[in-house]
């Protein structure tokens, strides 16, 4: 399926604005996606990461997720963190700690903060909810997309379908990134990444 295509006709089949709950990893992933998809949507904007593994590095894409938002200066968009507890990743990841990137722990990892996001969706009556994660090369859109149609079937929301990185929506967000001087990140957050990435230095 071309999600990228998907989402253009739900949109394009949108009455009115509706309140969109997007889940977000950072700043620099949230910028494209802002840009493409703010004039039709009400959104909040969910950080619910606990895969992020040091509470340092947390606050620190938190805080640039927020002055970004405030930069950019919209009525239609805000920003909800949610809670912090990396011993929910943790706990998810059980057995799962020799995965490679974009493995199965990656796979439970979306579905982790996805159903958050629906959850969350459902109990604050969004009509839509989605994910800023597809619009890195890095993670697997099809799992994604696959996660959040299962999902929307489970929860009241509509799950909006998202292949964010299609139509330069990566390149555009280092685009915006230098733009504002955000703050960006070599790994996705957790301990498990981080020593991939840092194997990869060495």
């Amino acid at each position: 399926m071309n999600y990228d295509l998907e989402m253009e006709k739900q949109i394009k089949n949108l009455k009115g604005k509706p309140r969109l709950l997007l889940h977000a990893c950072c700043a620099p992933c949230s910028s494209a996606v802002l840009e493409r998809i703010s004039q039709y949507f009400d959104i909040t904007i969910l950080y619910y990461n606990p895969n992020i593994t040091e509470k340092e590095e947390y606050e620190k894409r938190l805080h640039e997720l927020e002055k970004f938002v405030k930069e950019l200066n919209l009525d239609n968009i805000k920003v909800l963190p949610g809670r912090y507890n990396p011993n929910e990743f943790f706990s998810m990841a059980t057995g799962l700690e020799q995965e490679k990137e974009r493995g199965k722990r990656c796979y439970k990892c979306y579905n982790l903060r996805l159903e958050e996001t629906a959850k969350i969706a459902e109990q604050e009556h969004f009509d839509y909810f989605t994910t800023t994660l597809s619009i890195s090369p890095y993670k697997n859109s099809n799992w994604l997309n696959e996660i959040g149609e299962k999902l929307d079937k489970q929860y009241t929301a509509t799950y909006l379908y998202a292949d964010f990185k299609k139509k330069n929506g990566y390149k555009r967000s280092i685009e915006l990134s230098k733009q504002y001087h955000l703050y960006r990140q070599d790994y996705c957050g957790c301990i498990y990444s981080k020593k991939e990435r840092e194997l990869t230095k060495e």
